[in-house]
């Protein structure tokens, strides 16, 4: 086992790329579905109603008509892919990075900005602190837990590289999960300034000979009110084969 503690040239690329690109994605709409069901149902109005019998005949053909087109629309949503699905979840617009393979929610309103040595950042513009970064270095290791445990990460990280020098820093909680077979460290930390105390989230894995470290937070007076928000954003954090 490799002690992060002692991997100085890990601590120094992670530190440079940490300290944090402005859209929103549009959301796909399928326009074919309307037009679909409206063109053969027009094509059935065409036919001709000159008995009673035959209206009732034409009424039966359009149930059937239309239950077979919407089975199949239902069973296509159903299937949809899960980014898109990802996107639906109410108050949240995912992030899917093909290149690198991850992918992430975050709260609508943040805007995307360019941060020098971060992959991605989004951020509230009225809250400064409320943000989200995802950092990701290559590494040799093929394993988080190959690093030590989630409270030796955690620490190692949060003194290092997810706070300056200069700040008091208190590791909260951390712990372990795993999705498809993918260890993931979560933790939780405080970072205190002169000025304001910044309460945080982080998860971090490894994948696609990369290092990851998703980080996303408010400031401790907004912390009750985002926590729930914040917490969706750190566990939606997915890396997925390149």
């Amino acid at each position: 086992m490799v002690s992060l503690q002692n991997s100085p040239s890990l601590h120094r690329t992670l530190f440079l790329k940490t300290f944090p690109q402005m859209g929103i994605r549009k959301h796909d709409t399928f326009p074919w579905c309307r037009r679909g069901i409206s063109c053969i149902v027009r094509a059935e109005q065409s036919s001709s109603l000159t008995s009673t019998s035959h209206f009732q005949d034409y009424c039966r053909r359009r149930q059937m008509i239309a239950a077979g087109i919407t089975a199949p629309l239902v069973s296509m949503v159903n299937q949809t892919p899960t980014s898109f699905a990802a996107e639906n979840k109410k108050g949240f617009l995912a992030v899917t990075d093909n290149k690198d393979g991850y992918s992430f929610l975050y709260p609508f309103g943040w805007q995307e900005v360019v941060i020098e040595g971060q992959d991605k950042v989004f951020k509230d513009v009225i809250e400064p602190l409320e943000s989200v970064s995802v950092n990701a270095i290559p590494t040799g290791k093929q394993d988080i837990r190959d690093f030590g445990s989630p409270e030796q990460v955690a620490e190692t990280l949060i003194k290092k590289v997810l706070a300056p020098p200069s700040q008091k820093t208190k590791l909260i909680k951390a712990s372990e999960h795993d999705v498809d077979g993918k260890a993931y460290y979560t933790f939780e930390f405080v970072a205190q300034a002169p000025n304001y105390t910044r309460h945080a989230l982080s998860t971090v894995s490894i994948g696609n000979g990369k290092f990851f470290t998703l980080t996303t937070g408010a400031n401790e007076r907004r912390w009750d009110k985002m926590k729930e928000r914040l917490y969706t954003v750190v566990d939606s954090f997915k890396i997925f084969n390149v």
